[in-house]
């Protein structure tokens, strides 16, 4: 059997039996000629936005994936992450029959995604210190699920899980493993990106409002066979990334220099911070972070977390997450907003 139909034998009979809207755009291909464009019933008249946007981002792809190293057929682009899971989980699960894992504490739109769509999931919790639980993940092949999600770095706790583990998992789950490197420009650890031709049933998923400093533009990246990516591609709205997003993006694309020396100051700012916060008495622990930001664990969060915002500082309390009692989550800011968080934490350990 060949990779392509095996992967095609994991999604929905209606998704692959769907045919696609296709624009007019989609439609023509003008080559170097310059064509006059009366096909989409748009206003003619020029600005910077009066045509629609390249449905399928042909000119942002072939530059991302020299950036990435990855060819640009194997790449989706959508608007933000959270558009790539909910696509992922239509082509993949069966309303009402199929299951998904999930590892909690995790990334809180796994499982939004889930009930949305109708998907039963499967909580394998974390270890008490955030590591993978193997034997207790292999033990749900049995149920058969279609997909598994697994953040590394992890969000809330901000590590990474050790590669082997994980590719024990590519190489043993019955269906779709999404690991979603939303934090990897923050980790020494490597990405998977380079190991996609290994294994057909890997998908990646990246994005650009994190390291890349642009959240407000709403890109989300998804790596994944060619296969897989044609079925995305299916199933997305016709013009589901704007023209702002592309040109904002191809322009990051070019400064990356930059975003690398960002990316260093605010891990020199992580430990900065880690490193005076363990030096107070309110402060229990803080666990080991290969992301942006850090989970530390005090006598009572509710209490310090409406003090922080009486000083104007808004953090995040995942106390209700499995494993994460009395524990906030703190992002890394520029250096005068750390600053003033230090300041606050003083001012709260001295009451």
């Amino acid at each position: 059997m060949s990779v392509d139909r095996d992967i095609l034998q994991l999604a929905r009979p209606e998704i692959l039996a769907l045919k696609a809207y296709q624009s007019a755009r989609e439609e023509f291909v003008g080559g170097a000629r310059e064509m006059i464009l009366l096909d989409a019933n748009e206003n003619p008249y020029p600005s910077a936005v009066n045509r629609y946007p390249d449905p399928m981002q042909k000119e942002l792809k072939q530059k991302l994936g020299k950036f990435k190293q990855c060819p640009p057929d194997q790449i989706f682009l959508g608007n933000g992450s959270d558009e790539v899971l909910h696509l992922l989980m239509q082509i993949f699960c069966v309303p009402g029959k199929d299951k998904a894992v999930i590892l909690p504490p995790t990334f809180g739109m796994y499982q939004v995604c889930a009930d949305i769509n109708g998907v039963e999931t499967i909580a394998v919790p974390l270890t008490a210190r955030f590591q993978l639980d193997v034997l207790a993940i292999e033990a749900t092949y049995a149920q058969q699920p279609k997909m598994i999600f697994i953040p590394s770095p992890n969000n809330p706790s901000g590590n990474c899980f050790p590669q082997e583990e994980l590719l024990t998992i590519i190489e043993n789950f019955p269906g779709i493993v999404v690991l979603d490197e939303a934090y990897v420009e923050f980790t020494a650890n490597a990405s998977l990106l380079n190991r996609l031709d290994e294994f057909p049933h890997l998908i990646i998923v990246q994005t650009f409002s994190k390291a890349q400093g642009m959240a407000g533009v709403r890109l989300g990246m998804c790596y994944a066979h060619a296969s897989i990516i044609a079925l995305l591609n299916k199933l997305k709205a016709p013009y589901n990334l704007n023209v702002l997003t592309q040109k904002a993006v191809m322009r990051q694309l070019d400064r990356q220099d930059e975003v690398g020396r960002e990316v260093a100051e605010m891990l020199a700012e992580k430990n900065r911070i880690i490193t005076t916060l363990e030096g107070l008495a309110l402060v229990e622990e803080i666990f080991p972070s290969d992301a942006n930001f850090f989970l530390l664990r005090v006598a009572d969060s509710e209490r310090i977390y409406h003090q922080l915002l009486e000083e104007g500082i808004v953090v995040r309390n995942p106390s209700k997450q499995v494993h994460c009692q009395n524990t906030l989550r703190i992002s890394v800011g520029t250096p005068l907003e750390n600053d003033m968080l230090l300041a606050a934490f003083n001012k709260i350990n001295r009451s």
